[in-house]
């Protein structure tokens, strides 16, 4: 068995953990979530809700890797009570990282695609129904969905290949710093185009009449379970990078600072979107579409229109990419950790693997697409999607919530004691009834809001 890594910096600690919490949930989602839940109002609630729901989580996962030194699937049988079971969620922990990657490796395949036709003009002077032609034709190619899919599969399992702290850590410093540096350029250039005020008004000034129109309780429940989702926990994927670090800091403190990175990250791609999408006339709130379809369509109508969305598309390239590298280390520790196998023998199994399961959903835009699982219009992505989202990743924080609080799991004395470790912000200790009544509660109402909305529809 080889030895195991450690991260060589706190940085690197820090851009990792970002960089798997940074992903199509930040620059994909929460725009357009925004766009249709009233704005600034929205803003504030979700920004709540990352403080109280999701930085306790963070901090759990980072403190159970971090105190066993190892992956999750190892890591809850070497914390656990003698005789208890939590360690059956280790492999289903790892089970979802593998069905995170079966859609995630496609959309980000999508992006480079999208990168690579924008950059080399393909883009410039199409009309609406041209950009919008493009994304249909791209579901519809198999063949170049696979191409762009293994592009993205081989980059990342190289970079994984290449060890811990000269492969994962080095290339996704690079590559952050990269994404922080274009976002704030294109935020830039967004806000400064004619007419991009009234966007901009509506993402920084909040305005509660518009929440009450939409729904309070809607608008909540959205600004919850964006703030949950966001952050990739659940599945063990941060608990990795805590079994990488020291305990010369606190785990609180940290977690603090991914968590303004992820937001700023996120934040930002608002300052990007709304103000573009008012200067241009075009509805912000429009779905999974603003990406692949409007925001195509606000570049092919700008000055320099290839430079701005070929920045556009490497930053998102760049957020998806950093994620999926984040994930598929935790997929190769698991097959080192666990069956003793070399990092080269884990990436070259996990290469063909991770590229075979990623089929179905490909498939499920052109042979599949009859197979619809929520009902007209869903394919196997929907499917992917709402197993991790919706299921795995809730049920896998619930999990972590009272594995560190329960007498009869690891113990909440014994949590913070690991997550205090360390100079920084300490963890308080009277947060723990909150954690272990408040956020289960919060967690279980989510799963089931989110199963009742995906299946009433097809009974009603």
């Amino acid at each position: 068995m080889e030895k195991r890594e450690n991260l060589a910096s706190r940085i690197g600690f820090i851009l990792l953990s970002a960089g798997c919490a940074i992903g199509l949930g930040n620059v994909w989602r929460f725009p357009y979530i925004t766009g249709k839940n009233g704005g600034a109002s929205f803003v504030l609630i979700y920004l709540l809700f990352l403080v109280i729901l999701g930085l306790p989580i963070m901090i759990m996962e980072f403190a159970i890797g971090r105190a066993s030194r190892q992956n999750i699937a190892l890591s809850l049988r070497t914390l656990e009570p003698e005789g208890t079971k939590w360690h059956w969620y280790g492999p289903l922990a790892i089970a979802g990282n593998y069905l995170l990657m079966m859609f995630y490796t496609t959309i980000a395949g999508w992006l480079l695609y999208y990168f690579y036709t924008t950059i080399i003009g393909d883009m410039s002077g199409l009309t609406s129904q041209e950009v919008s032609a493009v994304f249909s034709d791209l579901t519809a190619a198999p063949v170049l969905q696979i191409f762009w899919m293994v592009v993205t599969v081989s980059l990342c399992m190289f970079i994984v290949a290449q060890g811990l702290q000269s492969g994962v850590e080095k290339i996704t410093k690079i590559m952050m710093i990269c994404l922080l540096t274009i976002i704030v350029v294109l935020a830039v250039r967004s806000c400064l185009l004619p007419g991009a005020g009234e966007g901009l008004l509506f993402y920084i000034k909040p305005d509660f009449s518009k929440m009450m129109d939409i729904g309070f309780g809607t608008v909540v429940y959205e600004a919850l379970g964006q703030s949950f989702f966001t952050l990739s926990i659940g599945i063990g994927a941060m608990s990795i990078f805590g079994s990488y670090i020291d305990r010369k800091h606190a785990l609180a403190g940290e977690s603090i600072r991914i968590i303004c990175l992820d937001t700023f990250v996120a934040l930002t791609s608002g300052l990007i979107i709304f103000p573009a999408c008012s200067s241009f006339g075009i509805e912000a709130g429009q779905g999974p579409s603003l990406i692949f379809v409007t925001l195509p369509n606000i570049f092919a109508q700008m000055t320099a229109g290839s430079l701005w969305g070929g920045l556009f598309f490497l930053f998102m390239s760049f957020a998806a990419l950093t994620t999926v590298i984040a994930v598929f280390e935790n997929i190769i520790s698991y097959w080192m950790d666990c069956r003793g196998w070399t990092r080269k023998k884990a990436c070259t199994v996990n290469f063909f693997l991770i590229i075979l399961l990623s089929l179905p959903c490909i498939f499920g835009y052109n042979v599949l697409s009859g197979f619809q699982p929520f009902g007209e219009g869903s394919a196997v992505l929907d499917l992917e999607d709402f197993l991790v989202s919706n299921l795995l990743l809730p049920f896998g924080s619930l999990l972590f919530l009272l594995f560190c609080t329960q007498r009869y799991g690891w113990g909440f004395e014994k949590f913070i004691k690991e997550a205090n470790e360390g100079e920084g912000v300490k963890f308080p200790r009277w947060a723990r009834w909150y954690c272990t009544i408040g956020i289960p509660i919060i967690i279980i109402v989510i799963m089931a809001k989110g199963i009742w909305d995906k299946f009433a529809p097809m009974f009603a």
